[in-house]
């Protein structure tokens, strides 16, 4: 199978691409701001871990967005407000 140019693809498939890369890089930013912000028992799991995938492996915001679902513990000061 030949490898498809961007210059072959569709506006709509080119607009699905960045609209898919900007999404990607929002949660990168967001969960790699949190992780940087947080203690490490403020984290499930390793701090450096969680880094160095959100930082390597490209997922298509499926890593940031299980970070930020599961990688997090709740704070002290947000457990209080709950």
């Amino acid at each position: 199978m030949a490898r498809t140019k961007w210059n072959d693809l569709t506006d709509q498939q080119k607009a699905a691409i960045i609209a898919a890369a900007a999404v990607d890089g929002g949660l990168r930013l967001w969960a790699g701001r949190d992780l940087a912000a947080r203690d490490r028992h403020e984290v499930n799991g390793p701090k450096w871990l969680w880094a160095a995938g959100l930082s390597t492996i490209n997922s298509l915001g499926v890593l940031p967005a299980l970070y930020l679902l599961l990688g997090r513990r709740r704070r002290a000061a947000d457990a209080a407000a709950s």
